[in-house]
């Protein structure tokens, strides 16, 4: 993959100030010299079920047609029992707006203290929490319908920050720095975001009129019930926009750039436009390809390496042969109970978690492999002075 580097020092300087835990959130993102526009105002949809938390809509950017675009929130079933989603942000990082990634996990770490709403006021989630195995709702800040969904409890939550602002840092942005358990949570476990999240945000990328130079900031799409959903009757326009938007004259000059950190490209859902789906099972991962003959110069060692490495692949193929039949038998059990479509989408989810980790753990070993059996090299010998040659 061709990363493209900011080489300017003042960006370096910024990016080296921020701390450990908000840095390893930034993914290769996309930069750009002009702040997004402020959240616009929207109602939130009707909850679809139980185990669905929400996600709020963003500002994503679109290299491609230089501009922002609206990437509406929705419900997402939770892809593990017990994580929270904590929201992607922009901030200012000296010379260009920069985009952290969302993510699954434990618990919500810093997301800018963008005041998102709906549960996320700028700092942790008010908005729900688990409890033995199921996700209970704050009736106060989500619309849920407590006939159908019964695990609910009412906390008033006083929102004592009241800004559409949509960005960290910089001249107008939330003055924030993260706390330390927030950097904490940044450190824990977590996974990206789901496949339903990126095809949801690559649907609004190809939506024109989801862009802030033609919808001035107040989309006609905010919010959606499901992911993707754009056209469910449960679809939430905007009522207005969070204040006054005038795209830059000169955006087209505002070229997006890649930046250097890039820990995480296949986890931004803007980035994804372009992209395949990340593989759900192991039958949709590409061929694995046999191993190379070794060649050391010592037949002998290349015998043995050749060995290491076919017991190394067939032990591969019947992990991925093991993976494949138990996530079959889960989906067979899933038809025979014929299960709703929010309980296979999390056990999609969780298979496709399964099979992104199966991947990742075989990549790791043939890195491992390869490594040691890299032949040494041998130090130059030291030539000795010639004692006839004069000194310079």
């Amino acid at each position: 993959m061709h990363i493209r580097f900011i080489r300017t020092l003042l960006f370096a300087l910024v990016m080296l100030s921020m701390s450990a835990a908000a840095f390893a959130q930034v993914a290769m993102g996309v930069v750009v010299t002009f702040a997004p526009p402020p959240l616009p105002v929207y109602e939130q949809p009707l909850c679809p079920g139980e185990g669905y938390i929400w996600t709020p809509g963003y500002w994503a950017y679109g290299d491609d047609f230089d501009d922002y675009y609206w990437v509406p929130g929705t419900w997402v079933l939770a892809p593990e029992i017990g994580f929270l989603w904590t929201p992607g942000y922009w901030a200012w990082g000296g010379e260009s707006f920069v985009f952290y990634d969302g993510y699954w996990g434990p618990r919500v770490g810093f997301y800018g203290g963008i005041v998102y709403g709906f549960g996320y006021f700028g700092e942790g989630y008010e908005g729900g929490r688990w409890e033995n195995g199921r996700f209970f709702y704050n009736t106060t800040v989500n619309n849920i319908n407590t006939t159908e969904i019964h695990n609910v409890y009412n906390t008033t939550v006083i929102n004592r920050t009241v800004t559409r602002v949509s960005y960290n840092g910089g001249n107008g942005g939330i003055n924030r720095r993260p706390k330390p358990e927030e950097e904490a949570a940044a450190r824990e476990r977590h996974i990206p975001p789901a496949s339903v999240q990126i095809e949801h945000a690559h649907a609004a990328r190809t939506n024109p009129d989801l862009r802030a130079s033609v919808n001035m900031g107040k989309p006609p799409v905010a919010a959606t019930p499901k992911p993707g959903v754009f056209k469910d009757r449960g679809v939430v326009p905007a009522k207005e926009a969070g204040g006054p938007y005038t795209p830059p004259a000169n955006r087209g000059r505002n070229q997006a750039r890649d930046n250097a950190p890039a820990s995480r490209p296949e986890n931004r859902p803007e980035n994804n436009a372009s992209r395949p789906n990340p593989p759900v099972h192991p039958r949709d991962l590409p061929p694995a390809a046999r191993p190379s003959p070794a060649n050391t110069g010592n037949p002998k060692l290349d015998q043995k390496y050749q060995q290491q490495q076919e017991k190394q692949f067939a032990r591969q193929e019947q992990d991925r042969q093991k993976l494949q039949q138990k996530q079959d038998r889960e989906d067979q059990r899933l038809a025979q109970q014929k299960a709703d479509e929010g309980r296979r989408q999390q056990v999609e989810q969780r298979h496709q978690q399964q099979t992104q980790q199966l991947q990742q753990r075989h990549e790791q070993q043939q890195r491992q492999t390869q490594e040691k059996q890299q032949p040494r090299q041998k130090p130059d010998k030291q030539q000795p002075p010639d004692r006839n040659k004069p000194p310079n």
